[in-house]
């Protein structure tokens, strides 16, 4: 730095000087470990519901909203404009222009309502879509609710070198060697938005991505939102795998950013009116067979079976606890239900995670009942 200070010092023009000097200063200041990106501005918005006028800025409907123009007259309905460089004029219909706002220009979006549809008449609960660009949506909703918002979710573009997002309204050429730096830019201007509008008392940000920039995505988040407790979990999305010349890739990933009290509630079957998972319930660990007597292993009460009605696919009964020994088959049959055991694929005989009491009062509140996937966890025995 010093070096460099002292040829700033040689430069003879001042304003030149003065410049130089404190883009130096702003390099320096960098951080040297996380993320160090582009703030691209390139941005636009197109303004349909501006008319066209002397002094506008406009793009062509059927061009690049980026590559804009200044009205500098209209006669009749054509319109003389001047490109963005101020090198040359060209003329053009005025009903083949649009007025676009570059990004940081202030605008003030509004909704427009379009339809309304009514599914429940008797209920105070409502819903609103609200179709635009994003960042604009996000600014509209700060007027109102900034600071009271209970959860975000985000599903952004993958950057996956595909035609699947754009930026400055053109798609990214994946040999672009700001490729990742403007969708960084893109995300940043996002979730600055995001955080003002999150409850900084309880809230919840979620953000979905995959590998292409998974990495970039985490230290962002956490360079934005560094009093957040922020966590990213797998998400299985194909459990055939997809990838035809790499490794199968069956999953995501899912970013969860909570703020304040924001906590998972944890999968506890000491906790009273959390619902059942079906392919947690039965016991996994061969520790915790039927009959075996080992540190952390069930008690003999957790072999029993549960009767689920043969035309509904719902439980009906818990059935009561069967001695070590006893042959599982022996237990009473009820008429047109079958009875289910914690039993592996193998024939390895389980024990369920849950007490047959426990398991009861779970049925009558409803819980045991709301998710139940038996063909993919349980068989019956």
């Amino acid at each position: 730095m010093a070096i460099l200070n002292d040829l700033i010092s040689q430069i003879e023009n001042p304003a030149l000087r003065e410049r130089i000097a404190a883009e130096v200063d702003k390099l320096a200041k960098q951080k040297k470990f996380g993320l160090v990106f582009e703030e691209h501005l390139p941005e636009c918005t197109p303004l349909w519901d501006i008319p066209v006028k002397k002094g506008s800025k406009v793009a062509l409907k059927a061009g690049q909203v980026s590559d804009f123009y200044t009205v500098l007259k209209i006669e009749g309905d054509k319109a003389l404009c001047l490109n963005k460089d101020k090198s040359e004029t060209a003329e053009f219909a005025v009903d083949e222009l649009v007025c676009i706002a570059e990004f940081g220009e202030p605008i003030y979006p509004y909704l427009k309502p379009l339809d309304t549809v009514c599914n429940a008449p008797d209920s105070d609960l409502w819903h609103t879509l609200i179709e635009a660009d994003n960042y604009h949506a996000l600014q509209l909703l700060e007027y109102l609710y900034t600071g009271k918002v209970d959860c975000i979710y985000i599903d952004p573009p993958y950057n996956t070198r595909a035609k699947d997002w754009k930026y400055n309204n053109d798609y990214v050429d994946p040999n672009d060697s700001y490729r990742h730096s403007k969708w960084l830019a893109m995300m940043k201007k996002r979730l600055i938005l995001a955080k003002k509008l999150m409850n900084p008392l309880d809230s919840v940000l979620i953000v979905t991505i995959d590998e292409k920039e998974y990495l970039h995505l985490g230290c962002l988040l956490e360079d934005l939102f560094e009093e957040a407790k922020i966590q990213m979990i797998s998400s299985v999305i194909n459990p055939a795998g997809a990838g035809k010349k790499e490794f199968a890739r069956t999953d995501e990933y899912i970013f969860f950013v909570r703020l304040g009290a924001a906590a998972v509630v944890p999968e506890s079957r000491e906790v009273e009116n959390v619902p059942v998972i079906w392919d947690t319930l039965r016991r996994s660990s061969l520790a915790n067979a039927r009959g075996k007597h080992g540190k952390g292993a069930c008690g003999p009460n957790q072999f029993y079976p549960i009767y689920v009605n043969d035309s509904t696919g719902r439980i009906e009964r818990i059935g009561d606890p069967i001695p070590e020994g006893v042959d599982r088959n022996s237990v009473p049959d009820i008429d047109g239900c079958t009875a289910v055991f914690p039993v592996r694929p193998d024939g390895t005989e389980m024990n369920w995670g849950i007490k047959p009491d426990e398991a009861e009062a779970r049925l009558q509140a409803g819980y045991l009942n709301q998710s139940i996937a038996l063909n993919q966890c349980l068989e019956s025995g």
